[in-house]
């Protein structure tokens, strides 16, 4: 590692920018809130920070190849350049591929390991390689600090890491490790201190949230519905959320509490990643559409306005024609509210990989913009369906223009009003009186009491 242009010196100001998921902003959080328990101030500028973490995603090649761009523009224009910490599952991956591409980066730290960053940076400012890419199990969690006040008025609260479904497209399994759940306790003490500090909507992560098991206070094993309906007891947490979903982990329980959990939101994101069967078998997914679809009527009887979205990769290998209009079928059917779609990525050392009948990066391109074409019509016309209906928007952010603040409705669209005698964190009714395809203009109704 090069260490001739970065001050041989503890670092006094940190940036973190976070790649990807949902999760990396939570790692991203825990970070930082542990270098400012060890006395460093948070930077907003990564340019003029002493150490800049790279927090970084592996799931798609393209978010691999941003974050050494990144890397490559740390130089200033004296020459000098920060400390460069690469965090996150390209860390994880590729330990030794990144002190091979970049000469510069002086700490490497997996996703597992992040809890050990004080450490590594002193050995960095000893000059010593400071490389962590182990994988225990949650000890991460015992040894980060506790939650501090937040920001803003909703959080991520990661519940559960890694993943044993094995997906042939997909890395996380190599880079997160199996699925282990945090205990009970831990869960519902941090979410308590995200509260007291001034948190009202909290979003449940994990690669499989809905595969978190665990014992109670009392000793008796629950499942995520249990966690959700004691969560939802805290007086002052006003939404429960959770994202993503396996559809075979969708249990009964936590079906019914979409029913009768007032603070759950009627939100559901439940990826299905192909509309055909034969496509979902060579993805080791697990379930097929018929069972997907189950699903989605179980959670629709029980709870009829809730929004569902979904996730889809279009051209895996050997996906015919025929194949991907057996997608579009799917979406047709479903109609979500809203979708996330990708072209097949091929990652190194998953089994899909090395594959036949890899797909054209032409054909991908014309399948991808047929399957958004009809997601976002879809989106478009969720939206329109809730103009003229008054329903309640945490404030989460200000607006662009004087007076414009920004929340979401229960079912996740962002809600423009303006209302400079509203403040963020505030839940307010709202008349929702125009949508567009990305977001909902309101009036807002009444105050509603906080």
């Amino acid at each position: 590692m090069n260490r001739k242009d970065v001050p041989s010196k503890t670092p006094e100001t940190f940036h973190v920018k976070s790649f990807g998921c949902q999760m990396n902003v939570y790692d991203g959080e825990r970070m930082a809130e542990m270098l400012a328990g060890q006395g460093m101030t948070a930077s907003t500028d990564g340019a003029q920070a002493d150490l800049v973490i790279l927090n970084t995603c592996h799931i798609r090649e393209k978010a691999v190849d941003k974050v050494y761009s990144d890397i490559g523009r740390m130089v200033r224009d004296d020459g000098t350049r920060p400390m460069i910490a690469v965090a996150g599952c390209v860390a994880q991956a590729e330990g030794e591929e990144i002190s091979r591409r970049a000469k510069s980066v002086d700490i490497v730290v997996g996703p597992q390991a992040y809890h050990r960053l004080p450490a590594l940076i002193s050995k960095a400012v000893r000059g010593e390689e400071a490389v962590d890419t182990d994988m225990p199990a949650f000890s991460k969690f015992d040894a980060l600090p506790g939650r501090t006040k937040q920001a803003r008025p909703t959080a991520f609260l990661t519940i559960m890491e890694g993943c044993d479904k094995f997906c042939t497209y997909c890395v996380v399994p190599y880079t997160r490790g199996a699925e282990i759940s945090r205990s009970w306790c831990a869960i519902i003490d941090e979410a308590k201190a995200l509260v007291d500090g001034g948190v009202r909507e909290i979003t449940l992560l994990g690669q499989n949230v809905n595969a978190w098991t665990g014992e109670d206070d009392k000793g008796r094993l629950q499942g995520m519905e249990g966690l959700v309906r004691s969560l939802a007891a805290i007086p002052d947490l006003k939404r429960i959320r959770y994202t993503t979903s396996h559809p075979n982990d969708m249990s009964e329980g936590l079906i019914a509490a979409h029913g009768d959990v007032e603070k759950l939101m009627p939100f559901l994101h439940l990826p299905v990643q192909s509309g055909n069967d034969r496509i979902l078998k060579a993805m080791n997914r697990s379930h097929d559409v018929d069972s997907y679809l189950r699903v989605i009527e179980r959670v629709r009887a029980v709870r009829p306005d809730i929004a569902v979205s979904g996730d889809f990769i279009v051209g895996f290998p050997g996906e015919t024609d025929a194949e991907f209009e057996d997608t579009l079928k799917i979406v047709a059917q479903v109609r979500y509210s809203q979708c996330y779609s990708f072209k097949y990525s091929p990652r190194p050392g998953t089994p899909a990989a090395g594959m036949d009948g890899q797909i054209d990066s032409a054909i991908m391109d014309e399948r991808l913009a047929r399957l958004q074409t009809l997601i976002n019509a879809h989106q478009q016309e969720f939206n329109a369906a809730t103009v003229g209906r008054q329903t309640d928007i945490l404030l989460e952010r200000k607006g662009r223009h004087a007076g414009q603040l920004i929340g979401k409705t229960p079912w996740l669209q962002s809600v423009h009003i303006t209302a400079p005698e509203l403040s963020i964190g505030d839940m307010v009714d709202v008349d929702i009186v125009s949508a567009g395809p990305n977001s909902l203009a309101g009036q807002p109704s009444r105050r509603k009491a906080a």
